[in-house]
């Protein structure tokens, strides 16, 4: 389906290895500005009672363990979604390069969600085991075992931990089912958020959005990743940070333990400080993207040229 253009359609389309690249910045964004409050939804979505809410929980945490325990697990998400991001950002630019009838076309809203949900699928084979390894790291409250809890020093440990007691399959891809159905409706609805609140924003589209504009459209894509999963969410950290893995289709199971202890309710525990963190990471996550694509394509035509010239010699 044709349509007027975007800043994306009427600039060089970028190559795998921009993507990833551009990916990799992207995710590491979203973390550095994310993990505190991605700290207070993990441990609320797994609370059990120990915490009256958010801020409560954010007060105790610091309290207990010292303010840099809102950053714990961050190793692993630093590093591990980085790549997850460069894989989701290569897919997603695959998918919609595939979709395309011709070279610069403008996909609707609906394909880029159709493209979204694809790349989503695709980024659950790196996101399942990044996020186990965060949640375990995360879920540890204080800095010791509690009676016969097995307490890991870091994300190296908890990965050892695991393979060794239930293989990769059960132990580093634990909730791997869990973590593909929530990346299908959560990133059709990241990437068409994104989208659609870029093409209202940028009224010339023969231009660039700005940066207000991409940390704008970025928010809005943030708030539609989580509106469109958030109780799959939930019941993917159930699933990941229980004690063994789990067995048959355990998604319904799980849905339903949470439903009879909490209610309706227990499925979006912590999707206040989950929505307000996703403002500014989102934001951050597709500026530092498109800016960093822009970097490469700003001097791109320069620099292939140079290497040509290099290689011919």
């Amino acid at each position: 389906m044709s349509g007027e253009p975007t800043d994306v359609a009427v600039h060089t389309e970028a190559s795998a290895f921009e993507d990833f690249v551009a990916g990799n910045f992207g995710g590491m964004a979203n973390v550095l500005v994310g993990q505190p409050l991605d700290t207070i939804k993990v441990r609320l979505q797994l609370d059990n009672g120990r915490f009256k809410g958010a801020w409560d929980c954010t007060v105790q945490t610091i309290k207990n363990e010292g303010f840099l325990a809102l950053y714990k697990g961050m190793a692993s998400p630093l590093f591990g979604i980085g790549a997850v991001n460069a894989l989701l950002f290569a897919a997603n630019s695959s998918i919609k390069k595939n979709m395309q009838e011709y070279p610069g076309q403008v996909l609707s809203i609906g394909q880029i969600a159709i493209a979204g949900a694809g790349a989503g699928v695709v980024n659950s084979v790196l996101a399942s085991p990044v996020e186990l390894l965060k949640i375990k790291m995360q879920a540890q409250f204080g800095s010791k075992a509690i009676g016969k809890e097995r307490y890991f020093s870091g994300p190296i440990d908890c990965a050892k931990y695991l393979v060794q007691q239930h293989g990769v399959a059960n132990g580093l891809f634990r909730g791997m089912w869990a973590t593909v159905l929530r990346e299908i409706p959560a990133y059709a609805g990241f990437y068409a958020g994104f989208e659609a609140t870029k093409r209202q924003l940028v009224k010339d589209q023969d231009e660039h959005a700005n940066i207000m504009q991409l940390m704008a459209a970025g928010a809005v894509g943030g708030i539609g990743y989580w509106v469109c999963c958030y109780p799959l969410d939930v019941i993917k950290s159930v699933v990941q940070n229980q004690a063994l893995p789990p067995t048959g289709f355990y998604v319904t199971r799980v849905m339903k333990q949470i439903v009879a202890r909490d209610g309706i309710s227990g499925l979006f525990r912590g999707i206040a400080p989950t929505i307000l963190r996703s403002i500014p990471a989102a934001g951050a996550t597709f500026t530092a993207y498109e800016l960093t694509i822009r970097a490469f394509q700003s001097d791109g035509l320069k620099w292939r040229k140079e290497v040509g010239v290099q290689l011919s010699e």
